[in-house]
């Protein structure tokens, strides 16, 4: 069984509650990425912001792109531990739109998993049976 501390990104780019709404968009854009995992100074993981999150945002009359992320935060987590199967992550993948999730030991931010991690596995497990 693969799992989830196998295959997860470690150096995970993370947003802090007061960031602001234009540092958290020019991260997102400038590493092309679409969520950040919001910890605090200890690593804890406390929330998730998104594209999807920050979009709502331009619509707002008065918004101030220098006000922090904090308003716009999704606070409800859905996270995997370090030893989770990658099936588990998959089948949550296939059944969610949601394209990340943090993965946690004891709260702490340990890595992320994407989608496009769990393909890679898909396309290498398939590449190697197939050559």
């Amino acid at each position: 069984m693969i799992t989830a501390k196998e295959i997860m990104t470690k150096d995970v780019i993370t947003a802090k509650e007061d960031s602001s709404v234009i540092e958290v968009l020019d991260t997102l854009l400038e590493n092309k990425i679409s969520g950040l995992p919001v910890t605090d100074d200890n690593n804890n993981l406390i929330a998730i912001i998104t594209e999807k999150d920050l979009l709502n945002t331009l619509f707002l009359e008065d918004l101030d792109v220098t006000n922090t992320i904090e308003p716009y935060l999704s606070k409800k987590v859905i996270s995997f531990k370090v030893d989770d199967s990658i099936y588990e992550i998959c089948d949550f993948f296939l059944k969610h739109n949601i394209r990340r999730v943090p993965i946690e030991q004891d709260g702490k931010l340990m890595g992320v998993i994407s989608r496009r991690d769990i393909m890679r596995i898909v396309l290498k497990a398939v590449v190697s049976k197939n050559p």
